[in-house]
């Protein structure tokens, strides 16, 4: 199947739905980050520490796979010059509206965030990629990718799942406990054609649970220097009382 074209129809049904990642921001946060008072999230909740950016000011920014008009057009409004690429043409929508109505200068991009092919060797400066990559089957392609764009000193800040969030049933029974059915790594194409058409029916993603071998063996593998590191919760989600479910890394490519 095309997976990249499934994910597409189901995250321009989310920008109809206003899923909360769809909603750009409000003039007042862009005229606040023009006066460098911002912050920006890669996980559902927590900002980013501000030392992980460095000095914003015209360096190359890639927003990997961030669409939605929240995070791209406030790296702009402080500076940055910055290139959005997403997969859902309505998500980049997302930004083209923030960006026509604020006078920003963004990049929009449509594409794989496996393949950045079109972009060269050491294009960015920093790499922006808030979760997004449980849409995609193989995670280690897209570290390799990033490795390959950013500049040496370039830094890669990543948001992603722990995988234990795709152990459990979704919705459990109310008043029931939860019960682990689903071996790590997870894909909903493994679950069978049933899962896939309830996922379309829905409007919603394909979704894969990668290792954390993938996901942090997999940034070092690529050739990254892991320099930050936090967690995070999901608001709402059964596990959240139990475990942080999300997970954020700063990874430098080194100048040697």
């Amino acid at each position: 199947m095309d997976i990249l074209a499934f994910n597409r129809r189901a995250w321009d049904a989310q920008v109809e739905r206003a899923n909360p990642w769809t909603v750009p921001v409000t003039p007042a946060q862009v005229a606040a980050a023009r006066r460098g008072e911002w912050s920006v999230v890669l996980t559902p909740t927590r900002p980013v520490p501000r030392a992980w950016f460095g000095a914003l000011a015209g360096r190359d920014v890639l927003a990997l796979a961030s669409g939605g008009g929240q995070q791209a057009p406030l790296l702009a409004a402080a500076g940055a010059r910055v290139t959005v690429l997403d997969n859902s043409p309505r998500q980049l929508g997302r930004d083209r509206e923030v960006a026509e109505r604020e006078g920003l200068m963004l990049r929009l991009e449509a594409g794989d965030m496996a393949d950045l092919g079109r972009f060269p060797d050491g294009g960015f400066d920093l790499v922006f990629h808030p979760v997004s990559n449980l849409f995609v089957p193989d995670v280690r392609r897209v570290w390799r990718e990033c490795f390959r764009v950013l500049r040496p000193g370039g830094a890669l800040l990543a948001g992603f799942a722990n995988p234990v969030l795709f152990m459990f049933d979704e919705e459990p029974p109310a008043g029931a406990d939860l019960v682990a059915r689903f071996a790590i790594p997870y894909a909903d194409v493994a679950q069978g054609a049933e899962r896939v058409a309830a996922l379309e029916a829905r409007g919603e993603p394909l979704a894969w649970g990668h290792t954390l071998d993938d996901q942090i063996g997999g940034q070092l593998e690529a050739g990254f220097a892991i320099t930050g590191f936090y967690e995070d919760g999901f608001p709402g989600h059964p596990l959240d009382r139990l475990i942080r479910t999300f997970v954020a890394t700063r990874a430098v490519r080194p100048r040697g």
